[in-house]
């Protein structure tokens, strides 16, 4: 997808084409060619400016929330999955400028890198406007991403709720194992396994090794407590 393609999908043309080029350059392709900028700078200031988009927009939608509910929210919105699912909504994910070695390692492809080239757009359209502007395109690209209503919130983690499951059914603690790690050291992506007291294992992929593993003990959890009347009943 072309640079104007990308402009039409985001409802925004750069007045400065320069921004736009260094937020769609990855270091990668930057540091091949022996060029000093590219889109890291741009990805620290468009983190900033989406949350506070994502969190104004919140305030304005839920006026009579506590402020914790709409942290959770914003967190819930803010991540790594719908960043990237929506960087390849507007074809971001064709527009990047990436090095030969980031390309064949399928960086077009991970969540992590689009996430980021996706903050360092919208940084580049506060720097190229101003924050009502990139407000409205944080609003049009998260269109049918919004909440309706705020859902209760669990009271503790899945790694918490995971652990005592385990103890409750298998009399015993989950282990998490690192058991792969890829990517340059900026933007790297963990997988983590976590394996139960009766040998089952669950695998969590994320650009942290905590989220992996919360994402493996997710998986887990969801299937112990599906099956915990069998657990149960087979407890002496």
């Amino acid at each position: 997808m072309s640079e104007t393609s990308l402009q039409q999908a985001l409802g925004y043309t750069f007045h400065d084409a320069a921004l736009l080029d260094r937020a769609l350059s990855h270091s990668s392709w930057a540091n091949e060619r022996g060029l000093y900028e590219h889109n890291e700078r741009m990805e620290f200031l468009g983190d900033a400016v989406l949350e506070l988009c994502v969190s104004a927009a919140l305030y304005t939608l839920f006026p009579d929330e506590r402020e914790g509910n709409l942290t959770r929210l914003r967190s819930q919105m803010v991540n790594t999955r719908i960043l990237a699912r929506l960087a390849r909504q507007c074809g971001l994910d064709a527009a990047l400028r990436l090095g030969r070695g980031e390309e064949q390692q399928g960086g077009r492809q991970r969540d992590a890198l689009l996430a980021d080239a996706m903050e360092a757009v919208l940084g580049g359209i506060f720097l190229d406007a101003d924050f009502a502007t990139v407000q409205a395109v944080v609003n049009r690209l998260f269109a049918g991403h919004w909440p309706d209503a705020v859902e209760p919130a669990s009271t503790k983690d899945f790694k918490s709720r995971l652990q005592e499951a385990t103890q409750r059914l298998l009399r015993a603690l989950p282990v998490y194992v690192l058991t792969d790690s890829e990517g340059p050291e900026h933007d790297k992506m963990f997988t983590v396994t976590v394996c139960v007291p009766d040998g089952r294992t669950w695998t969590g992929q994320a650009s942290s090794m905590r989220h992996a593993e919360h994402e493996a003990a997710r998986k887990a959890l969801m299937a112990l407590t599906a099956a915990e009347p069998e657990h149960e009943a087979a407890q002496p």
